[in-house]
């Protein structure tokens, strides 16, 4: 195809690309509530603090045009450079997620701030779109702890169930009946409980998330809490 007069039109310029946390203000009482016992509410969220850490100083290191932290509550020490911050919508998680990918104008990856363990080899394939249209990171409690979309769509995610046993199934139903192609991340587990709490530490023992679970439990990587 050419444009006027015979010349060439320009290349379309590429659409900017997101990595996405999705993320709550580790503050006691209103952070891995489900820590509590056996944490107190103040450990849980120490535990949550590492946790968010960890994730926001991996993701910055992951290419993409901006890095974006979903937040609901206010910026604290634990937030590094590079990232911009928005305001969480209000509603269910559904209504949350959804309007973090409205806010996007191109292709972008959301995770969440529940999977310390993830690295930059990890997520970097969730932001290449030449094969697949979106992908998709299964939680081991059958949520996910990744979602991409190379078109951010809102409806794909509205009315799905939250942090219920079919969250996962019913997410990747979604993408498959709109006709995407369909990435896939690996497996993660989710820190919720506190044997989630002692595997992923296990699972990383060079994370903050992992000092601190052995800072709070006085037990070496790998042992219970």
């Amino acid at each position: 195809m050419t444009g006027p007069r015979g010349t060439t039109p320009p290349a379309a310029t590429p659409l900017a690309t997101t990595l996405l946390v999705i993320a709550k203000e580790p503050r006691p009482g209103r952070v891995k509530t489900r820590l509590t016992p056996p944490f107190t509410p103040e450990e849980a969220a120490a535990l949550a603090e590492a946790a968010l850490a960890d994730t926001l100083s991996v993701a910055v290191r992951v290419p993409a045009d901006r890095h974006v932290l979903v937040l609901d509550g206010r910026p604290g020490p634990w937030l590094p450079a590079g990232f911009e911050v928005v305001a969480q919508a209000s509603g269910g998680l559904d209504v949350r997620l959804a309007a973090a990918f409205a806010g996007c104008p191109g292709p972008a990856l959301l995770i969440g701030m529940d999977t310390p363990q993830v690295t930059p080899g990890l997520l970097a394939p969730g932001l290449r779109w030449d094969a697949y249209d979106a992908w998709f990171g299964p939680a081991a409690d059958g949520g996910f702890w990744a979602l991409g979309l190379a078109r951010p769509d809102p409806a794909l995610l509205l009315g799905v169930p939250m942090s219920a046993p079919e969250t996962g199934a019913v997410q990747y139903a979604r993408l498959r009946a709109a006709g995407l192609r369909v990435g896939d991340l690996p497996v993660l587990r989710d820190v919720d409980t506190a044997s989630d709490a002692r595997q992923v530490a296990a699972a990383a023992p060079g994370t903050r998330f992992a000092a601190r679970h052995t800072e709070l439990t006085g037990a070496t990587t790998g042992a219970g809490c």
